[in-house]
């Protein structure tokens, strides 16, 4: 034995060593392909975070740092178990997050969510066939391939090292000759363990395109897990929600204002990561079977240690089932089962536009068909569902995606080989086959496929769309009209310098329609960012009212972006006469404040905004005193006063409080006072509509008095 030696795989993690174990902290999204790279071929110890999520990303992802114990490092075929160490209710939720991810619903789960008898039979079936089993043939429980090591008074022993505690997420390791320190509280950000290449010139919108945000396999170094992005009417419909989905969508240069639903294909790391979407602007609707559904929100409660009752809040579902074709706005979309290890689907997504029809079929996670031949002569897989993968990797469609990935669970390239379709795409390959290049492609990171190209009703929809959003009321028709007959589209590149500080300002204000725009302004000291701006914000409107000769600030393209530009005389001109100027004088002035407010940095620009929307002032002279009732929240953002002989600070809520106890208080004002106030019933409207907001006030609320937090997980079961 030597001393422990530290290494960094991935943000979020650490790997303790030494000659004879290997320990790995925290596991953060894709964690395995930092192991890879940095050349970990084995580990014996898993240790979960105390902090269960940081800047969009959850921290204990167990499932594929798993497959790599079990299958790269031998473990099964070793009959070694992992050392699975941290509080005994963390460990409970991680290994009934596995039991999910790794081997479905159980019967009685099925039976009380009603699924069809053929289907649940079906996928208990193949869950059965595929589960790894012991030399009896029984199939092994996901607790049986771990040693469950709680930390008792902050202290765990796992194989030669002892594992300390300090405080969450700081730990003493040490052996017989000698100790060290891991602290993960040093990142403070969670990014991809590989590079992410950027986009620097936008696509713009289409009536139907896709995007392939990652092709790869969740053992893929260099490349993103598998995800793409339908592009319909202008709108956007993620293929599940790939791990970092915030870093690939900025990378594409689509907001995430742009996202309109999440197709569910099923639960696995590499597909269903999805807290990035707890924190999203609106409600998005995840269009899947109701049983990966629930699964799905089984495994987000799990993995962030919160009730799938307040989990479910930040969603809309739109059931399906296998075998359906429903209408979504115009794009039809036929969904059917595949042969995959956990419950699993795909879809056949067409629209036609001035007589044409165009398709896609995304097969989805698929078993290799002579595999899947072999179970439904076992009777494990119905005939109807492997003749309909027959059909599909047959049918002239004019994009198929398709699994390549192979191994146990995936399909094959050669299934392929009798596919009418038009172009036969793969993910989960980082290579073909050199017989099949010059009749197949992969999927990457960046590619784009249209079948029908942009026009201009589809961008005229947009500016609808996010004024009215902007407005937070329809435009006047006659307005609408007379804006949209002298507007013009620009596009930039990333980095392009869209507004210039000190210079003129431009004659015409712009409405960002895709992208990601910064707001930054020239300091003694250096540059300062100030805001983040994304599709649906706009550019300009208040140098308009304030009738400013020159810009405050430079405005900066930090993606590809596309912006509708409108005479500012016709701007101003419709502000004026459909009597908006000084309800958006009063969001103008009231965003700043909001902004600053302790509570509400993390949100973004959208959010802010619907926040304005609802806001007032209320202001307290210095000297004297108000009671603040629970009909409004009340934030103090300026001055200073006292409640109870106790000084108060900014970002103070009196009043009523969102899921924390109300404030009935009289404030005493030292100095003259300014609070924002907001309408309790209109607030809790907000929260229902608005993810983001939502999960940052009970966020806070756990951090702050956790007592209160009665959404919490404790101990769960595991089956």
């Amino acid at each position: 034995m030597d001393e422990p030696q530290i290494l960094k795989p991935a943000p979020g993690s650490r790997v303790v060593t030494d000659s004879n174990e290997v320990v790995l902290f925290g596991q953060p999204p894709e964690v395995l392909k930092g192991l890879l790279r940095e050349g970990i071929r084995s580990f014996d110890t898993l240790v979960l975070t105390d902090v269960r999520e940081k800047n969009g990303s959850l921290l204990n992802n167990l499932e594929f740092p798993f497959y790599f114990f079990l299958f790269y490092a031998n473990g099964f075929a070793e009959n070694r178990k992992i050392n699975l160490v941290g509080d005994a209710d963390t460990i409970s939720q991680a290994l009934r997050l596995l039991r999910f991810t790794l081997f479905g619903p159980t019967r009685s789960e099925l039976e009380s969510w009603l699924t069809e008898e053929g289907q649940r039979d079906e996928w208990l079936s193949i869950s059965r066939y595929l589960a790894l089993k012991d030399k009896n043939g029984e199939v092994i429980p996901v607790e049986g391939f771990f040693n469950c090591i709680p930390f008792e008074n902050n202290h765990a022993v796992a194989g030669g090292f002892s594992i300390a505690r300090k405080g969450a997420d700081h730990y003493l390791i040490s052996n017989t000759d000698g100790e060290i320190e891991v602290d993960l509280n040093l990142d403070s950000l969670i990014h991809p363990p590989y590079a992410v290449p950027i986009d620097h010139v936008t696509s713009g919108l289409a009536k139907l395109s896709l995007e392939v945000l990652g092709g790869a396999s969740g053992f893929s170094t260099d490349e993103p897990c598998t995800g793409l992005a339908i592009c319909h009417n202008g709108d956007y419909i993620l293929i599940d929600s790939i791990p970092f989905l915030n870093e690939h969508l900025h990378a594409r240069g689509i907001a995430r204002n742009q996202i309109s639903a999440v197709f569910l294909t099923h639960l696995h790391d590499d597909h269903c990561s999805m807290f990035p979407l707890m924190e999203m602007p609106h409600c998005v609707e995840i269009i899947t079977t109701r049983e990966i559904y629930h699964m799905a929100m089984e495994k987000l409660s799990c993995g962030l240690g919160w009730s799938t009752t307040v989990v479910e809040e930040h969603f809309r579902f739109y059931e399906v089932k296998p075998g359906e074709m429903i209408n979504y706005f115009g794009l039809k979309i036929e969904f059917h089962a595949t042969v995959h290890s956990i419950p699993t689907i795909g879809a056949t997504f067409s629209t036609v536009h001035r007589g044409q029809h165009r398709d896609v079929c995304i097969v989805g996670d698929n078993q290799n068909m002579k595999a899947i031949r072999e179970m439904r002569d076992a009777g494990i897989a119905r005939e109807s569902t492997v003749a309909n993968l027959d059909r599909l990797y047959k049918q002239n469609f004019h994009i198929l995606i398709a699994d390549g990935g192979a191994g146990e669970i995936h399909g094959d390239p050669f299934d392929a080989l009798e596919s009418k379709a038009e172009r036969v795409v793969f993910v989960h390959v980082e290579k073909l086959p050199d017989v099949l290049n010059t009749r197949f492609s992969l999927a990457s990171s960046g590619k784009r496929y249209t079948l029908f190209e942009t026009n201009e009703t589809i961008y005229n929809s947009q500016i609808n769309h996010y004024l009215t959003q902007w407005l937070g009321q329809p435009l006047p028709n006659r307005w609408l009209r007379s804006l949209l007959t002298e507007h013009e589209i620009y596009r930039y590149n990333t980095e392009d310098v869209i507004i210039m500080q000190d210079a003129d300002k431009p004659p015409h204000v712009s409405l960002i329609l895709t992208g990601y725009c910064e707001v930054v302004s020239k300091q003694e000291d250096g540059f300062q960012a100030i805001a983040t701006l994304q599709a649906g914000d706009v550019i300009g409107e208040m140098t308009i009212m304030n009738g400013a000769e020159s810009n405050g600030a430079s405005v900066v393209a930090r993606t590809p972006v596309t912006v509708c530009v409108f005479n500012e005389d016709d701007f101003r001109h419709f502000i004026k006469h459909s009597g908006l100027q000084e309800t958006l004088e009063l969001r103008w002035r009231l965003r700043p404040s909001i902004k600053s407010l302790p509570q509400y940095t993390q949100l973004s620009s959208t959010v802010i905004d619907k926040i304005s929307r609802l806001a007032k002032w209320h202001k307290i002279p210095a000297g004297d005193s108000d009671s603040l009732g629970q009909k409004y929240l009340y934030i103090l953002c300026d001055g200073e006063g006292m409640v109870d002989g106790q000084a108060c600070y900014m970002g103070d809520e009196f009043g009523w409080r969102a899921y924390g106890q109300h404030r009935i208080v009289e404030f005493r004002a030292d100095s003259d006072c300014g609070f924002i106030r907001i309408n309790a019933r209109d607030f809790r409207q907000l929260l229902d509509t608005t993810p983001q907001l939502n999960y940052q006030t009970r966020k806070q609320l756990v951090q702050q008095s956790p007592e209160l937090a009665n959404w919490l997980l404790a101990e769960v079961p595991i089956n």
